[in-house]
């Protein structure tokens, strides 16, 4: 199933609340350090109730042990940045959705990597910045699981 990847994350309740929706919807959660807090902040806990159980949670010591560790086939970037909108592009299971930290969003060397056809902005008004780091992800997350019909879903 998909693997949803932050990138350096920094708040921990965001992470709580990605811990649950992967939960729900069968995706892996991969941490890139470092991370903005302690896996046991008890703000991460209590945004992820007991979910962590049901999902898997992996943490890498940064982007080069991730790729060595998952090898994705497909990496995808979410950006502000980004000239695709999420909902315009065919998902695959195997996809890494990759996620930039709260305050500054994922480097441009990491975008440029990524390259403009695999780098993804969530649509928004004008005058906005920028979706929380939990409501992005479950907005990409629940688009492309929908394009699989949710498979697995009761």
């Amino acid at each position: 199933m998909f693997k949803i990847v932050l990138y350096q994350p920094e708040i921990a309740p965001n992470t709580g609340n990605i811990i649950r929706l992967c939960a729900n919807t069968g995706a892996e959660l991969h941490l890139i350090e470092p991370l903005g807090f302690a896996m046991d902040d008890k703000r991460l806990r209590r945004a992820g109730l007991d979910y962590g159980e049901y999902s898997r949670v992996a943490r890498h010591r940064d982007w080069a042990a991730f790729v060595a560790a998952e090898r994705p086939a497909r990496v995808l970037a979410l950006s502000t940045k980004g000239s695709r909108n999420h909902a315009e592009i065919g998902f695959r299971p195997d996809d890494a959705i990759v996620f930039g930290p709260e305050t500054r969003g994922l480097p441009d060397d990491f975008l440029e990597q990524v390259g403009p056809e695999h780098t993804l902005r969530i649509p928004m008004r004008a005058e906005s910045r920028s979706i929380n780091l939990s409501n992005a992800a479950a907005i990409v997350i629940y688009e492309a699981w929908r394009q699989f019909d949710f498979a697995g879903a009761r």
